[in-house]
């Protein structure tokens, strides 16, 4: 028996399946969304050459909040820079446009320019046990000498997820290590961001690559994000105000058939009354560009333009937080020889710059694309983005 593709979906919703991921949707630029740039093949992360990505999905529950049972929408991102199986560090740096989040880890990146390990986004409550088990990973490896400082990085979903229930488990992270592989990366409701919000629509987890020239020679960009961010007033896609044109399809409170919420059906803006500032965004920024450290940083801060071009703006409830890292320099980390470095001179560096900012952009907005709209805890609805409005909007304004 063929189950409609809604039942199948409402079926699998019920169980805890790692890297579970709906049918494709339409990407921003199948739907004709004037953007910048030449993508990679896969205008992924993963066009960086050894950059690998693996995800953990847990959707299992419905209905009344039960802490500690559920219903559970949330997971977790793995980003590893040269692939799992390597052993090196690279070069790399972060910045904090807002602070009110976390990335562990980065006192180190900081002192030392290296960043040893994957990239691992998940919920705010939950970055200890991705921490613990993050380890416990490295130590099963034989990877680890004295210490391990893993960097760890979070966004709230709290909204639609059973945040303090602490669903996510070692198993979990290890499934999202181990599964980690180059190629096509899921999007939307998936890993880390599954349970996310952006700009009051479905957020999520997406992805963009850029394929640039420096001093003559071929380079990739690729950008992931963790978007959770965002005041739908001020979203805006090729500079078209598209929140301003789909003022409707606000999160909400839908009956749960069981009186287990006194909110009214009807749907309400985020936790302030006009849904600025609530949420957070994990940019995690690779290249083969051979950059030192203080480079890194320098691109790394582009990441926020390319928010700003969104419509964020580093509120004051937000977490937004940003690591880079290039791959090239291979064995720059090795304590027993003089290492023989690579770098291109400040003044080529502009093409690095526009490639973060644009590819910051597109992932955001693919992965509001492809998310799908999710009911999580006490019947919280938000919708996703609707893909014949935004084209409508586009068209407009002469934008498509």
């Amino acid at each position: 028996m063929i189950l409609p593709r809604r039942l199948l979906v409402a079926a699998l919703a019920l169980l805890d399946l790692p890297g579970l991921a709906a049918q494709p949707k339409p990407r921003a630029r199948a739907l004709g969304v004037p953007l910048n740039g030449s993508t990679g093949p896969l205008n992924a992360i993963t066009d960086v050459a050894g950059v690998e990505v693996g995800m953990s999905t847990i959707i299992k529950g419905d209905g009344k909040l039960i802490v500690g049972q559920g219903p559970v929408r949330t997971g977790v991102t793995a980003v590893f820079p040269r692939g799992k199986a390597a052993t090196e560090s690279v070069f790399g740096a972060w910045f904090s446009l807002n602070g009110n989040g976390e990335m562990t880890g980065t006192t180190w990146l900081e002192e030392s320019g290296l960043l040893g390990g994957p990239v691992m986004i998940t919920n705010t409550h939950s970055v200890g046990a991705v921490h613990d088990a993050v380890i416990g990973w490295v130590v099963k490896q034989g990877r680890a000498f004295d210490w391990s400082l893993p960097l760890v990085a979070e966004t709230w979903d709290g909204g639609l997820n059973d945040i303090n229930g602490f669903h996510v488990t070692r198993q979990h992270v290890v499934a999202a290590i181990e599964g980690a592989r180059g190629g096509p990366v899921l999007e939307g409701n998936v890993g880390g961001g599954t349970g996310m919000t952006c700009h009051q629509f479905k957020g999520g987890t997406g992805t963009s690559s850029r394929q640039i020239a420096v001093l003559g020679t071929g380079y990739t960009v690729g950008v992931l994000v963790q978007c959770n961010y965002g005041s739908r007033r001020r979203f805006t896609v090729a500079g078209v105000p598209v929140g301003q044109e789909i003022p409707d399809l606000l999160p909400c409170y839908r009956p749960t058939g069981d009186g287990s919420t006194t909110r009214t059906p009807s749907c309400l803006s985020a936790t302030r009354p006009d849904g600025e500032g609530d949420g957070s965004i994990i940019v995690v920024v690779a290249t083969d560009v051979p950059l030192l450290p203080h480079q890194l940083k320098r691109v790394v801060k582009r990441a926020a333009l390319g928010i700003g071009r969104m419509g964020g703006m580093g509120e004051n409830s937000s977490g937004d937080i940003f690591v880079a890292f290039s791959t090239a320099n291979v064995g720059a980390d090795r304590g027993d020889r003089l290492a023989q470095l690579t770098a291109i001179p400040n003044e080529a560096i502009n093409p690095v710059f526009e490639a973060t900012i644009e590819a910051t952009g597109e992932a955001i907005l693919n992965a509001m694309l492809a998310a799908e709209t999710m009911v999580g805890a006490d019947g919280r609805t938000v919708f996703a983005l609707p893909h014949d409005r935004l084209t409508a909007a586009l068209a407009k304004y002469g934008r498509r």
